[in-house]
């Protein structure tokens, strides 16, 4: 008996040496230099000063920005030790309940007297699977950029020059659709309006 547990102990230090710290050591390091912004989380800083990632989405409610997908993140939106979609099915009432007051609030952000004659694009009014989605499809963005416009007095074309700077194509030219970063567009966005007062 205490022949086999000499060698296990043994083998037990070797892997929760090899395993435990090496490995995690080594993949660490690998990552801060081929990939250090990733490796940091994807940091986006303004002025010297992070304001967020981005791979994770923001909560805008101003009708002068764009706004992103909805978050079904607890206890707060995109909560990132949270992550999770809400499991809502598209009968249940309370998920019908949520996409039509989501609805209500983007018909309600247009200026006064202003109707979007555009259909809502469903990433406005649903969350992702994971709650944190940080981008918008090329059309969400489309149906916010009337508003965004009119509100920061800026031109259309302009407006539209943003977003076609600030987006992304589809993942290796086929996985997904085209979409565009939200806070890095929202970023450019106070930038360009900076430049115009």
């Amino acid at each position: 008996m205490t022949t086999q547990i000499r060698p296990a102990l043994v083998l037990f230090g070797a892997l929760t040496v090899l395993c435990g710290v090496l490995y995690p050591l080594a993949v660490t390091g690998v990552g801060q230099l081929a990939f250090p912004a990733q490796a940091a989380g994807s940091i986006i800083e303004l002025h010297g000063k992070p304001v967020g990632s981005a791979l994770i989405g923001q909560a805008f409610s101003s009708p002068q920005y764009f706004w992103g997908r909805p978050s079904a993140t607890g206890p707060m939106p995109n909560n990132a030790a949270g992550s999770g979609g809400s499991n809502l099915g598209p009968l249940n009432p309370v998920q019908t309940d949520a996409v039509k007051a989501r609805v209500d609030a983007l018909k309600a952000s247009e200026p006064e007297g202003r109707i979007n004659p555009l259909p809502i694009p469903v990433d406005l009014v649903t969350a992702s699977g994971s709650g944190l989605d940080p981008e918008i499809s090329i059309a969400a963005a489309q149906y916010q950029l009337a508003r965004v416009a009119t509100l920061r007095k800026l031109d259309s074309a302009r407006v539209q020059a943003l977003i076609d700077a600030h987006s992304k194509p589809q993942y290796l030219g086929f996985f997904g659709e085209p979409r565009v970063n939200v806070l890095e567009l929202n970023l450019a966005l106070d930038a360009e309006t900076a430049h115009t007062r």
